[in-house]
């Protein structure tokens, strides 16, 4: 079964090579690796060094918590890893880190190559990676392994009966701090126990929350009208939400595209027949706008601080982006139906919190049931419920709880 596994995994790297050709992101994910061994030998590696490893961004948050946390208690360094450009571009400069850096492919030579040169005596695995040899051979030298706000499925390979070489690297973790239930009950299912944690990012927000930037001038945008919060979104999105957009009365809209592109901005300026302004020039003069489009990175969590309602994109696209910053401000939460991958999509929707949409038509209708509802306290209640998985894996693994 190693066989097959390094088999997938070469297979899979000759194929990010190839669409490197052609895929900005696979081409990223390329040249961020050319130099990484460079960089992973001029590393000072004396001391106690912690290492954290992300597939992507919202790996990265989940794990930041715990990393920051553990900062501040340990005169150690913190290396971080990750396996997708989305989250090493973001966060190549985090100031928390003492190393950031793409993970090497996962090989028996360049695992005994990264830990010899990174020397860590903790390792942090986030949410679902499982890179056998790096874990097998940080186990073979004693070092301390923990999976932290793992998610596990029933179709992963450690549940069917050929998994078995991915269920003997599971079961060298020292510990796994699962999400939810269903995915201890899984562990369970194959004799493996572990700590019902939750979801470390629900902390992260709840913090981030209170560090909220005001920015007048959209504070003066908003003025006592109700705001809609459209988050993170893509061109399958908009499709969906333009018509309701251009129906909605009495109400000011903002829309954070996910990725900032001047045809895409030029779009949505296109497709919403109403006063639009990008953010870039919102001044005094034209703040009677009723729709905000927003043309940088970085604003997006602090902008749910003027809403009342959320729409978060990416559902009906490559994934569901983050629900749980709007609902840190109280606000309920609207999304497409391609969210099987997240657990806390399922738990809003079970709660009342959440609601999943189809088509254009669902989205009218939610947004009028909801316009005539207020349900913060509710979101409020749900999401203090779950703080809390920061402090249950730091008192785990040694470390005071905050």
């Amino acid at each position: 079964m190693r066989l097959f596994y390094s088999l997938g995994v070469n297979l899979y790297v000759l194929g990010i090579h190839i669409a490197s050709l052609w895929s900005l992101k696979a081409k990223k994910w390329v040249a961020g690796r050319k130099d990484l061994w460079q960089k992973l030998e001029a590393f000072d590696n004396s001391g106690e060094v912690i290492w954290f490893h992300c597939a992507s961004l919202g790996e990265f948050e989940q794990g930041r918590p715990i990393m920051e946390k553990i900062k501040a208690q340990k005169d150690c360094k913190i290396v971080v890893s990750f396996f997708s450009p989305s989250g090493y571009e973001i966060r190549k400069n985090y100031e928390g880190a003492d190393l950031v850096c793409y993970l090497p492919k996962d090989s028996k030579a360049n695992a005994l190559r990264f830990l010899d040169l990174i020397k860590p005596t903790e390792i942090y695995f986030v949410k679902y990676e499982f890179w056998a040899y790096y874990i097998i051979e940080a186990s073979r030298r004693k070092i301390k392994l923990y999976s932290i706000s793992a998610v596990f499925r029933k179709s992963q390979i450690f549940f069917k009966f050929y998994g078995g070489y991915m269920r003997s690297v599971l079961r060298v973790f020292d510990q796994i701090f699962v999400q939810n239930k269903a995915s201890q009950n899984l562990l369970s299912s194959i004799q493996l126990d572990s700590i019902l944690a939750g979801d470390t990012r629900y902390d992260r927000v709840f913090e981030n929350a209170t560090r909220v930037q005001n920015y007048p001038l959209i504070s003066e945008f908003v003025g006592d009208k109700k705001v809609l919060v459209c988050g993170s979104i893509w061109m399958e999105d908009l499709k969906v939400i333009e018509e309701k957009l251009n129906a909605l009365q009495g109400w000011k809209i903002i829309i954070a595209p996910h990725e900032i592109k001047d045809a895409f901005i030029h779009e949505i300026i296109e497709r919403i027949d109403k006063k639009s302004i990008q953010y870039s020039v919102l001044n005094e003069s034209n703040k009677d706008a009723e729709v905000l489009i927003i043309d940088n990175i970085g604003m997006l969590m602090n902008l749910y601080q003027y809403g009342d309602l959320a729409y978060i994109g990416g559902a009906f696209r490559t994934g569901l982006h983050n629900i749980l910053e709007p609902a840190a401000f109280q606000l309920p939460v609207i999304f497409g139906d391609k969210y099987g991958k997240f657990p806390e999509a399922y738990d809003f929707l079970e709660n009342g919190i959440g609601f999943s949409i189809e088509d254009a038509y669902d989205f009218n209708r939610v947004v009028d049931e909801l316009s005539n509802q207020d349900l913060r306290s509710k979101v409020e209640g749900f999401m203090t419920a779950r703080r809390g998985a920061t402090a249950t894996i730091l008192s785990h693994v040694g470390y005071n709880t905050p």
